[in-house]
């Protein structure tokens, strides 16, 4: 079975959306061009940034089609998480609420992509 290694978001300007999110995460972008950028989410992971004007084949979704998640430790991780992403002035889509999953947030990135904070099962 293949591996799981890479989550692609399609973006207007690939260098600019990977500072937002090494700025964001705290990660180094280790790969930068005007159409593509990357950088490391865990140690196996990818975050890919490639121009919606460029990929091929052509995407036929917009942002905010799918989200991309991030489990914290607990409720007091969703809260802090959250004042700091406010607070670097992210649209905020949802405000912390209690879910049947768990304690959430959603935020969006500049190109209107949902990232979810959440911590899985928390009352």
């Amino acid at each position: 079975m293949p591996n799981f290694n890479f989550v692609l978001l399609y973006v207007e300007n690939p260098p600019a959306s990977a500072s937002f999110y090494a700025d964001l995460l705290g990660r180094p972008v280790i790969d930068s061009s005007p159409t593509f950028a990357m950088l490391p989410l865990t140690d196996s992971v990818m975050l890919g940034l490639w121009s919606r004007n460029t990929v091929e084949p052509a995407a036929t979704a917009h942002a905010g089609a799918g989200e991309v998640a991030f489990t914290v430790a607990d409720v007091a991780a969703v809260t802090s998480t959250f004042n700091d992403w406010k607070k670097r002035g992210l649209t905020i889509l949802q405000e912390p609420v209690q879910m049947d999953f768990g304690h959430t947030f959603v935020a969006a990135d500049p190109d209107g992509h949902r990232l979810r904070v959440f911590v899985p099962g928390a009352a």
